[in-house]
């Protein structure tokens, strides 16, 4: 899978808030010149340097290209869409996904989720990571702009340290901390991914996403399942889960949709399908909010 182009600290260090993305959306869906008039502040009610996150993060999301609603932002965000209002946690973890979609404008997001194999870290040593990859991909970065992604990184992951009140603070702020998958430790000085079943992210959501990436790899109508846990871009390392976490989500969702379903051969556990998994996928989403 090629790698992205490199993009960091667009974010303005600011993670994305409770409300963030429903508004940028909504304002570019009215005006797709929202972000660059003068008064672009006062029509959304944040600071200058805000207005410039909320746009990243939309634009990063795959929200709004151009500052135009894409189509997967109108299917999410729009009025009659899955979930407006982001309340489902189903939505924060495929946003997740999408985050991470080629092309993925967070560098340090892919690198952090993909790359990254340590489990348990510190932010020190997520940097130091960080920046030998940019350094292997011939990437000229400041210092300073790598801290920045690493910081807003924990910040919008990262469950608190019940002792550091400015990160609990942020964690109310971030909707992602609801998805618990990453854990702070030691004072906030060490994280660790969870690797293993997520209670709050459903089956059909990793179901659609093991169908997009599938369809990544071209015109074969099977994957095996190591490939969905383990390769750069798969699921299993997006979500951290395990083989037996995919399994499981495929087997319950397959119940419903007889052109999926697992199937082994020589000992080789593949998820098959029949139908184009780009719809597919949209199918078991559609039929998941509806």
């Amino acid at each position: 899978m090629p790698l992205p182009s490199p993009v960091f600290a667009r974010h303005e260090t600011f993670h994305p808030r409770f409300g963030w993305l429903k508004k940028g959306f909504d304002a570019a869906a009215r005006d797709p010149e929202i972000f660059s008039r003068e008064d672009a502040p006062a029509l959304l009610g944040v600071g200058k340097n805000m207005v410039r996150s909320i746009r990243y993060w939309c634009s990063a999301f795959k929200l709004l290209a151009g500052d135009k609603p894409t189509e997967f932002g109108a299917k999410l965000l729009g009025d009659k869409g899955w979930d407006p209002f982001l309340e489902a946690p189903a939505s924060l973890w495929w946003l997740h996904w999408k985050l991470l979609e080629p092309p993925c404008s967070a560098t340090a997001w892919y690198f952090t989720f993909y790359l990254f194999r340590q489990v348990e870290f510190s932010a020190g040593e997520l940097m130091d990571a960080l920046g030998k990859y940019a350094e292997t991909q011939e990437i000229r970065i400041a210092e300073s702009s790598l801290k920045k992604d690493v910081l807003c990184f924990l910040r919008m992951y990262a469950e608190p340290d019940t002792n550091k009140r400015r990160l609990i603070e942020d964690s109310i702020n971030c909707p992602f901390a609801e998805l618990g998958i990453i854990e702070s430790g030691g004072k906030g000085r060490h994280y660790n991914f969870r690797v293993g079943s997520k209670n709050n992210l459903p089956p059909e959501i990793v179901a659609a996403a093991c169908l997009e990436f599938a369809a990544r790899a071209g015109e074969q109508k099977t994957i095996s399942i190591s490939k969905l846990c383990y390769e750069t871009g798969s699921p299993g390392l997006a979500f951290k889960l395990p083989e037996s976490a995919i399994c499981e989500a495929i087997e319950r969702v397959e119940g419903s949709f007889d052109a999926i379903k697992l199937s082994e051969s020589g000992g080789l556990v593949q998820l098959s399908f029949r139908e184009n998994p780009i719809q597919l996928a949209e199918a078991i989403l559609n039929n998941y909010y509806n």
